[in-house]
């Protein structure tokens, strides 16, 4: 299979993660998101990544769609829980994590717009929200090890890309002096081959 994407999207890298962390063998297709020959308008009519194209022709997209499907495909590296309460539990640490990316990418995008077309409440808006974000990951974190009870999940995966674009493109968010305990959680996932192997450049 290939995976359509860019190596600096947090949703892209999330799905690399998962495709790592299953064991899952795959082709990695970079594309240029600005350019008519965007690779990704030929599967996605959006244009988005990541794109997932199946050896049978099959295209998933979005990234939460992708991850979903992956973990379905083989047992290994089960990240999704059986049980309908915690996989929920689960899913809500995703679109957490994915909703800070959300506003960090939007602010970075207001951010490219001339300097007199810009809203500054916007992107007091949408910070506000990034910083409400961390401050929930944080408190349902607490001292635990993993976000999700007591094993690896989707949600430190989602997290830590979250964590990880944050630290990439926003470094004057010092969330890491903010949320000591997200910091050591970064630091161990970073541990990860699976995070070594993708952290964005």
């Amino acid at each position: 299979m290939k995976l359509i994407g860019i190596p600096t999207s947090p949703y892209v890298r999330k799905t690399r993660i998962v495709l790592i962390e299953k064991k899952i063998e795959y082709e990695f297709v970079v594309t240029d998101l600005n350019s008519p020959d965007n690779i990704a308008t030929r599967y996605n009519p959006l244009g988005k990544v990541p794109c997932l194209v199946m050896d049978d022709g099959k295209v998933l997209y979005d990234s939460r769609v992708i991850v979903d499907y992956l973990d379905t495909t083989t047992p290994v590296g089960k990240l999704l829980p059986e049980g309908n309460r915690a996989r929920t539990d689960v899913k809500c640490w995703e679109a957490l994590a994915d909703g800070i990316m959300d506003a960090a990418i939007l602010v970075r995008l207001e951010s490219k717009r001339p300097a007199a077309q810009q809203s500054r409440e916007w992107v007091r808006l949408q910070t506000g929200k990034i910083h409400s974000g961390l401050k929930a990951l944080s408190e349902q974190l607490g001292n635990r090890f993993f976000c999700h009870e007591n094993s690896f999940s989707l949600a430190d995966i989602a997290t830590g890309c979250a964590l990880g674009w944050l630290d990439f493109r926003f470094p004057e968010i010092a969330w890491k002096k903010d949320y000591d305990n997200l910091a050591r959680f970064f630091e161990r996932l970073s541990e990860r081959p699976s995070f070594r192997q993708t952290v964005p450049q």
